[in-house]
């Protein structure tokens, strides 16, 4: 699944009583990834992986924005 105009990859993969959520920037190569509820929806699962995949971004290119 890619996540937006920004072209990022979104994974779910089911890991029993969760589902492990990864969202890869394929420019850069950066991967994180998070654990949750799977009674959410996919959608608000892969905001929450997107919002920090950016922020490591942000991170890596040193704007932190404080």
């Amino acid at each position: 699944m890619t996540a937006g105009d920004k072209g990022y990859l979104v994974e779910f993969q089911r890991v029993g009583a969760y589902v492990k959520v990864s969202a890869i920037d394929p420019k850069t190569n950066t991967e994180v990834s998070m654990v949750g509820d799977p009674r959410a929806s996919e959608s608000d699962l892969a905001r929450v992986a997107v919002r920090k995949l950016e922020m490591v971004l942000a991170r890596k290119a040193g704007a932190t924005g404080r």
